[in-house]
């Protein structure tokens, strides 16, 4: 080896030795420092552990004290509650049963109240289906002297006033009555019936034409077309004649309504003798 080498190889001795000398030294500072540390961690840790077992340990203790108290609150509550409840029990038993008989007592006295008060309504009925059974033979005998009236008299004709002429005349106010005026012979009469929304009804020389029927009311809205007029009947009653001139004479019509219906209402147009024949019927 020369003196050239060796001086290279000096310094890499240098370090090696150096190298050598951190390992021994500063390796077994950093194994004490570790482990002095992890047993300051260990222990602290068990120390909390222990302090957190004791903290939970009291906590048990007193909740156990705690839970034996309630225990014996409960039971003393039973017992007064049992005690009472024992008492209420007898008492309303004999409550009851003092009721019960009052009851029965009670029930009794109404029964005979209610036969007497059945027996006295008895007595009343049976005066009055007797005092009834006179009336009804007497208006037996009224009833027969009243048939024998009706057969006399077949039509009974009313007499109204007129809404043009302000006097009274003779109208019918049904089929018989009509009939009764027909045989008459002063007049002509024509019996018709009209129904809501259809076209006029021609009668003699005259239309007819329903607007408006209220059977609750027994009211009426009626046109009547006469020389090439219409004449409105507004809101007018049954057997109420209705009167208007017509023709060259200016001849009195008159039209009654029998009957007002749902839509529908039935009577009947009276013409003088004289007036022309009726186109249809």
């Amino acid at each position: 080896m020369n003196v050239l080498e060796m001086e290279e190889q000096a310094p890499l001795r240098a370090a090696g030795v150096r190298n050598k000398s951190f390992v021994r030294y500063v390796l077994p500072i950093l194994a004490t420092t570790y482990v002095a540390f992890s047993l300051y961690f260990i222990f602290d840790t068990r120390s909390r552990l222990a302090s957190l077992a004791t903290s939970e340990n009291a906590a048990i203790t007193e909740l156990r004290q705690r839970q034996l108290a309630t225990e014996k609150d409960v039971k003393g509550s039973n017992q007064a509650l049992s005690q009472e409840l024992g008492m209420t029990e007898r008492e309303l038993q004999a409550a009851y049963a003092g009721t019960k008989a009052e009851l029965r007592q009670n029930q009794k006295s109404f029964e005979r109240r209610m036969q007497d008060q059945q027996n006295e309504a008895i007595g009343q009925v049976t005066g009055q289906v007797a005092e009834v059974r006179g009336e009804l033979s007497g208006a037996q005998k009224d009833i027969a002297v009243t048939r024998a009236d009706l057969a006399s008299t077949n039509v009974k004709l009313d007499r109204a006033v007129g809404d043009l002429t302000g006097q009274s005349s003779l109208i019918a106010r049904t089929r018989a009555d009509l009939e009764e005026l027909r045989h008459r012979g002063d007049r002509n009469y024509y019996e018709f019936t009209l129904y809501k929304g259809e076209q006029p009804t021609q009668l003699s020389t005259v239309g007819l034409q329903l607007k408006k029927a209220d059977s609750k009311k027994n009211k009426f809205t009626l046109n009547v077309i006469a020389d090439d007029l219409v004449i409105e009947k507004k809101d007018r009653g049954a057997a109420e004649p209705l009167q208007f001139y017509t023709g060259r004479g200016r001849l009195l019509y008159e039209v009654v309504i029998f009957t007002v219906e749902k839509n529908k209402v039935t009577g009947y147009l009276s013409t003088p003798k004289s007036a022309a024949t009726p186109i249809s019927k």
